[in-house]
């Protein structure tokens, strides 16, 4: 028996082995674990299609079916209100809590703030950051929490536009899960929401604010921002309230809150220096709090103070001995205690107190400065202390926040925090950005993982989606400083990472940032050479900016994905634009205007839509209808022409149906004269030009016959010229007869067979003159010969054994020609019944003789070339004889 390959008759009987062998339980949910888990599909819908967001195949958006269309949004009670307010405030972080500071010398905008939203108009706070703008907010929004029906509304303006805070104002107070209602469902939406808004860190102004508060008309905002904020436009109906700095006392008085204790002489000056550099900005006395704090801590022994051991993480083992919990106790004042020993340490200096967040984080704890060096790499974004652990590496990490907010460090941008106004650039002063790079790229990597991961939902990648945005323009756009392979790999993460969270921006209805991510993953693909996942992004790109309505630019974005797909043959995906792209044909189709009604005429417009000669008045009422005389011929309002005189006996035809008797007065006669006119004007220049189209017909088919009947020389030698087209038969002078030419008698227009016509020797007379050799005879072909103006024929012949005699129309003409120059107006055809070609040679007039000559060749005239001979015809050398003129 083989034990590899078992015969039909073994399989399934070693039952004993099977027995005896150890069961394995443990093996299939090792590989249920293993298994990939499915990718969260979400179904939206906006405005009237339904969007289905697919991380792995791409997005699908089609009409949205008559069963999907979602239910009508309902208003969050009070206490849902409350849950969306806490979810869009940032939490306190852990760790050190910073002290309680009060709002001082603000009562005055505060007051006035409070009653501007009472009367129900909006109004707007400017100051420089670190003046204390959101504490105000704050303030006023705590004052008007139950002004309006539906409370006050927290938002956050930073990297938002107009738009996205519209979205986020209707999902505060309307409950309507997976819609996103386009322009026109929004504006029905909050047009009878009334709430107070407050809206902190504003970056827009003029036009989009204006959208902004004609949006809600039923709302009063609260806006906050910086002075170099755009500002509103002339024509919105907002108040303006500036944020001054804090006075010397006010300064000081802060300063002391932050200490937690009274200043000294010596602090007091160092205040009041630092009072006047700062301008009282309450952000650099919140930081001079914390250095007084620090200088505090290292005056005594570190037992005695270090509560949460972070001189000894700082400053190495045996740093302090003390406690290493929050239970511990507070901190000591080294001036109340008589009992603690105190150092020397000197004040900060003037320029370090202006700049403090060097020195400040140089006392901070490790897992501090590290965060603050992420910070710095993702250009002012903080990460959400539940990823500081896993970026830091550290388990306590997520302390770190507190110490930074205590220090005033960092300050909080909606549900998150970010550096404070200018402690970027101190920073950066001090080398903290020397290692960005691999930073940026290790939160990348973190990230890429974190946001595909199916446990977070949409609405936390939303939450963390300035970070991720900041992780993505570092890597795509920033200057790394990496080599040619670390930038290639940095750019390959970007494009995972952008595949990772743009779908999950998508579900969270966030997609101002979708639409960021979407582009910083397709310049990345384009930089990498990644052409499927370029594709990927052009594509949820056009199906982007399909739902915005933007149909333009989502045909582009389709097109450029089928191109790309195309090539790639990738069926699935092609069918997929194709499909988006038929929707965008669809819409734009019902998008454009309907064909204009035709305009019924007015009744005082002239027939045939000539414009009047001026605006008709209000026409009287009409007189009652009487028999009128008969209507005299009026002179016509131009004289006729004496080229176009009418027939006896025939009355004048009219261009025009006649209208009806003038009335009386000039205008109306006025107008009907030149309406008269302007007809006759008509009729005479469509005359004109039938006549030109006729004159060109017949001229083009003369010319197309000559042609065809004429067969020209195909040599041309260096002693003559080409005939020009063929019209004009200059004489040879040779006298000699074309071969291949038949008897016929001129004018009997029925054209002899003949052979090709082939050019006759080429001659040059005495005179100097070049006679153009020519082997048609114009008689020959059944054309009439031209006679000059005194009855003689200008043509001349001369064979062998022939008279030199003028041709006339009884005798048969010989097949050598010789015209001459006519000083006639033009030739008359000696037959009319014979079609006049373009064979016949048009007469030149002469001013020096009236009668035809010709040009006697010398007798050393040399042939240069040979006629060939016709079938059925023989050759035979004669010698020319000079013709004479008739």
């Amino acid at each position: 028996m083989d034990p590899i390959h078992r015969g039909p008759d073994e399989s399934g009987h070693d039952t004993a082995a099977e027995d005896a062998r150890p069961a394995q339980p443990a093996a299939l949910p090792e590989r249920a674990a293993q298994a990939p888990a499915r990718a969260r599909v979400t179904r939206i819908v906006s405005g009237g299609l339904l969007l289905t967001v697919n991380p792995v195949d791409g997005s699908e958006i089609e009409p949205c079916p008559p069963g999907e269309e979602p239910p009508p949004a309902r208003r969050r009670t009070p206490e849902e209100r409350a849950e969306a307010a806490r979810a869009t405030t940032v939490p306190a972080p852990p760790g050190p809590t910073a002290p309680e500071l009060p709002l001082l010398e603000r009562d005055e905008q505060r007051a006035r703030l409070a009653e501007t939203l009472t009367r129900g108009r909006s109004a707007r706070l400017t100051g420089p950051d670190g003046s204390g703008r959101t504490a105000l907010l704050d303030a006023v929004a705590a004052d008007c929490a139950g002004l309006a029906p539906d409370g006050v509304v927290r938002l956050s303006g930073h990297h938002r536009t107009a738009h996205e805070l519209l979205q986020e104002l209707r999902a505060a107070v309307l409950h309507a899960p997976l819609h996103r209602p386009d322009r026109d469902g929004l504006s029905a939406a909050l047009g009878s929401v009334g709430a107070v808004v407050v809206v902190d860190d504003l970056e827009f102004g003029g036009a989009a604010l204006d959208e902004l508060l004609a949006a809600a008309p039923e709302c009063a905002f609260l806006l906050a921002a910086a002075p170099g904020a755009p500002a509103p436009s002339a024509e919105a109906r907002i108040e303006e309230v500036a944020l001054p700095g804090l006075g010397r006392a006010a300064s000081l008085a802060l300063l002391e809150a932050a200490v937690g204790r009274r200043l000294t002489d010596e602090e007091a000056n160092w205040a009041g220096d630092l009072w006047f550099e700062s301008e009282g900005l309450p952000l650099r006395f919140v930081q001079a709090g914390a250095l007084l704090r620090q200088r505090d801590r290292l005056r005594v022994t570190p037992a005695e103070f270090d509560a949460f051991g972070a001189l000894e993480e700082a400053f190495g083992p045996g740093a302090g001995t003390g406690g290493t919990g929050p239970a511990a106790g507070p901190v000591p004042d080294p001036y109340e205690d008589p009992d603690v020993e105190l150092h020397e340490v000197p004040l900060p200096s003037l320029g370090e107190g202006a700049a403090p967040a060097a020195l400040l984080a140089s006392r901070l704890s490790r897992s501090a400065q590290a965060t603050l060096r992420f910070a710095v790499a993702l250009g002012g974004e903080l990460p959400h202390h539940a990823h500081l652990p896993a970026l830091v590496g550290d388990t306590h990490a997520d302390a770190a926040l507190g110490e930074l907010r205590a220090c005033g460090l960092i300050t909080p941008v909606g549900p998150r925090h970010r550096l404070a106004g200018g402690v970027l650039t101190q920073l950066l002063a001090h080398g903290y950005g020397h290692d960005a790079a691999d930073r940026v790229h290790t939160a990348a990597q973190h990230y890429a993982w974190w946001a595909g991961h199916p446990s977070v939902g949409p609405e936390r990648a939303a939450a963390e989606a300035d970070a991720l945005l900041a992780v993505l323009g570092a890597l795509v756009g920033g200057e790394t400083g990496a080599g040619p392979e670390a930038a290639a790999e940095h750019r390959a993460t970007a494009v995972v990472l952008a595949r990772a969270a743009a779908p999950a921006f998508a579900a969270g209805l966030h997609w101002g940032a979708w639409e960021r991510a979407l582009r910083s993953g397709q310049e990345a693909a384009r930089l990498t050479g990644d052409v499927a996942e370029e594709a990927y992004f052009h594509h949820e790109l056009g199906v982007l900016a399909l739902c915005a309505g933007n149909l333009a630019r989502a045909r582009a974005e389709l097109e450029a994905s089928i191109g790309l797909r195309g090539v790639l043959a990738d069926k699935r995906g092609t069918v997929a634009g194709r499909r988006a792209l038929a929707l965008v044909t669809d819409l734009t189709r019902r998008r454009e205007p309907a064909p204009a009604a035709a305009v019924p005429p007015r009744a005082d417009s002239p027939p045939r839509g000539l414009p009047a000669v001026r605006a008709a008045a209000a026409a009287p009422a009409e007189p009652p209808t009487e028999l009128l005389p008969p209507v005299t011929a009026a002179p016509p309002a131009f004289p006729d022409s004496p080229d176009f005189s009418e027939p006896a006996g025939r009355g004048p035809t009219l261009l025009a149906p006649a209208g009806p008797a003038p009335a009386a007065g000039g205008r109306r006669s006025l107008a009907a004269g030149i309406l008269t006119g302007t007809r006759r004007n008509l009729a005479a220049v469509g005359a004109g030009l039938l006549l030109v189209a006729v004159l060109g017909t017949v001229v083009a088919l003369g010319g197309g016959s000559g042609d065809d009947d004429a067969p020209t020389s195909g040599t041309v030698t260096t002693d003559s010229t080409a005939g020009q087209g063929g019209d004009d038969l200059p004489d040879t002078g040779d006298g000699t007869p074309a071969e291949g030419g038949t008897d016929t008698p001129a004018g009997t227009g029925t054209p002899p067979s003949s052979s090709s016509g082939t050019p006759g020797p080429t001659t040059t007379p005495s005179d100097g003159t070049t006679a153009s050799p020519t082997a048609t005879d114009p008689t020959a072909t059944g054309s009439p010969s031209t006679t000059a103006p005194d009855g003689t024929d200008p043509s001349t012949t001369s064979a062998p054994g022939a008279t030199d005699e003028p041709t006339t129309p009884g005798r048969p003409t010989p097949t050598r020609t010789t015209t001459t120059s006519d000083p006639g107006p033009g030739p008359s055809s000696s037959s009319p019944t014979s079609t006049p070609t373009s064979n016949s040679p048009d007469p030149e007039p002469s001013t020096s003789s009236a009668t035809p000559t010709t040009e006697t060749p010398t007798p050393s005239d040399t042939a240069t070339s040979e006629s060939p001979v016709a079938e059925g015809s023989s050759t035979s050398d004669i010698a020319p004889e000079p013709p004479t003129a008739g």
